[in-house]
């Protein structure tokens, strides 16, 4: 947005303090999810939560910015700030992090109804139409003024050292990547201008996010395709595996910086739960990455090329769920994926952040598919229903109750015993 010449609220005296040197909080277990209901993930005993934070969100129309209005600045511009979007992240992330929970945010942009905030935070090659979550404009000045002063904002409020409104410790940056056309929209691409531009916007939202933390962790985000690709077409989607091996080659080449790997190994089949059938291999040839065989995902991390200061990026699984079926064993089933996923990250020992379980409850408009450790009321988009049997499994999982409460799914995973998934 064009300057505004109205007295506001700035962020300079919070950027010239120095960033918070708070390690990052070690938790008992991974458990974690994606946060629909917060007394109910409380009640489940999560111990990481994400949450989704949309920058085209954050903006008011400079047309409708008043005196006092709430702004952040880059570049010599400056960016009225939405209070109310605001306020509302406060009143998720605070009751979370006041908790313990380890709060990590999925920083995406999507299609605002307002022109203008399209044009500053939407990439400029990016489809008209297509696509759910865009590429962010860090191309034209004001737009990457728009990213840095966003991103800044964020940093300053929710991950420095004033936890005054809830505190932040994770940033997963856009959103499963490598399928771009729907995911990260920045137009037809080349997985080497998808690197590219990738590569610019995390290496943007690290520099605001280390001006408040020193140990506050970013992520990149894939979904499970690793070898192969989730479009026909090279310049609508590209394999996770390459695009992660040209992020790697070209921040190296920029100078390297500490950044992490988020990934969805969901089933081969989405409506498919039964991961443990999935036809893929233990190799780096694989064609994606499930519950299977995340080994691959640890041993990728371990390679000389992907290493960081001699040590692996940090490893998170932050969207992932188990569809119920039509199948008379439906639930069962739901809930033998989410014990057989559990053990297979365990197994991966500290190499893993978290896992986020994805969906807290069923959404409609989620294709049909309904991965809720709730269902959601008839009619309605997402308002809970019933628990189903996976929640009460989840409740268990990170406790002593966990031996008993998923022994009984071992015979739906073909399984004598949970070491049967030792890496070999």
């Amino acid at each position: 947005m064009r300057t505004l010449t109205i007295f506001c609220l700035c962020l300079s005296l919070a950027a010239s303090a120095a960033p918070d040197p708070t390690p990052y909080p070690t938790t008992s277990s991974p458990k974690g999810i994606q946060v629909q209901m917060i007394p109910d993930a409380l009640e489940l005993g999560i111990h990481h939560a994400t949450l989704n934070i949309r920058l085209n969100a954050l903006l008011t129309p400079e047309e409708e910015a008043k005196p006092g209005q709430l702004t952040a600045t880059a570049d010599g511009f400056t960016f009225a700030i939405n209070q109310k979007s605001v306020e509302a992240m406060d009143r998720q992330i605070k009751p979370l992090s006041d908790k313990g929970v380890v709060v990590s945010l999925i920083v995406t942009t999507s299609r605002s109804p307002n022109e203008r905030i399209r044009k500053l935070t939407i990439h400029p090659k990016a489809d008209p139409i297509k696509g759910t979550t865009m590429a962010s404009d860090t191309v034209t000045p004001e737009g990457r003024a728009c990213y840095k002063a966003l991103t800044d904002f964020i940093a300053q409020r929710w991950s420095s050292a004033d936890a005054a409104h809830g505190r932040v410790w994770g940033w997963i940056v856009s959103n499963e990547v490598n399928s771009h056309h729907e995911w990260h929209q920045m137009g037809p691409s080349t997985i080497e201008e998808v690197a590219t531009q990738y590569e610019d916007q995390v290496r943007l939202a690290w520099e605001s996010l280390r001006r408040h933390s020193v140990n506050a962790r970013i992520y990149l985000s894939m979904e499970h395709n690793w070898a192969a690709k989730n479009h026909r077409d090279p310049l609508q989607a590209c394999p996770g595996r390459t695009l992660l091996e040209l992020f790697a080659k070209r921040a190296r080449e920029r100078g390297d910086f500490d950044w992490n790997l988020a990934f969805h190994p969901y089933p081969w089949n989405l409506r498919e739960p039964r991961t443990w059938l999935d036809k893929v291999s233990f190799n780096d040839n694989t064609p994606k990455v499930t519950f299977k065989n995340l080994e691959v995902l640890t041993k990728k991390l371990a390679t000389p090329e992907l290493l960081y200061v001699g040590k692996p990026r940090r490893l998170s699984f932050t969207e992932q769920g188990f569809d119920v079926t039509q199948r008379p064993d439906a639930l069962a089933e739901q809930a033998a994926a989410y014990a057989y996923a559990w053990e297979k990250v365990v197994r991966l020992g500290d190499a893993v952040d978290a896992f986020h379980y994805h969906r807290h409850v069923d959404h409609s408009l989620e294709n049909g598919l309904r991965f809720g450790l709730w269902s959601n009321k008839p009619g309605t988009i997402s308002e809970p229903d019933q628990k189903r049997p996976i929640w009460f499994l989840f409740k268990s999982a990170g406790t002593a109750e966990w031996k008993a409460a998923a022994e009984p799914y071992l015979k739906t995973c073909g399984l004598k015993s949970w070491d049967e998934l030792n890496p070999k």
